[in-house]
């Protein structure tokens, strides 16, 4: 249920958003519907959102904010990532709290993956 100024939905860009959607559904179990040819929302993600078709994606190095997912186990997650198309562009590193990745999906956008453990 949506709250008063909080935050509701998430959108991102995606240089190829067939990929984006086979990418999420096959490794997390996201859901999709499709809004036309250039948009598709998403659901069962924790938070709901949308990706949009778009030349360019979202990464840290250009200023954007970083989407940081939990894993209860990193290590198991990292490897469902790489075998269904994902490329880790920061290895397992500790900090403070924890440990996490960085990676980027098939249709350019970079995201973490953390874990207490």
């Amino acid at each position: 249920m949506s709250e008063h100024e909080k935050i509701d939905y998430i959108e991102f860009p995606s240089c190829d958003l067939m990929a984006t959607k086979a990418f999420f559904n096959e490794c997390f179990g996201w859901k999709f519907k499709d809004y036309g040819p250039d948009y598709t929302a998403f659901f069962d993600a924790g938070l709901m959102g949308g990706f949009f078709h778009s030349d360019t994606a979202s990464k840290t190095q250009n200023g954007a904010a970083l989407v940081v997912l939990y894993s209860e186990t990193l290590e198991a997650t990292e490897k469902k990532i790489k075998r269904t198309g994902g490329v880790v562009t920061r290895p397992i590193f500790s900090f403070p709290g924890g440990r996490r990745f960085h990676f980027t999906e098939p249709g350019g956008n970079e995201l973490a993956v953390w874990s207490e453990k």
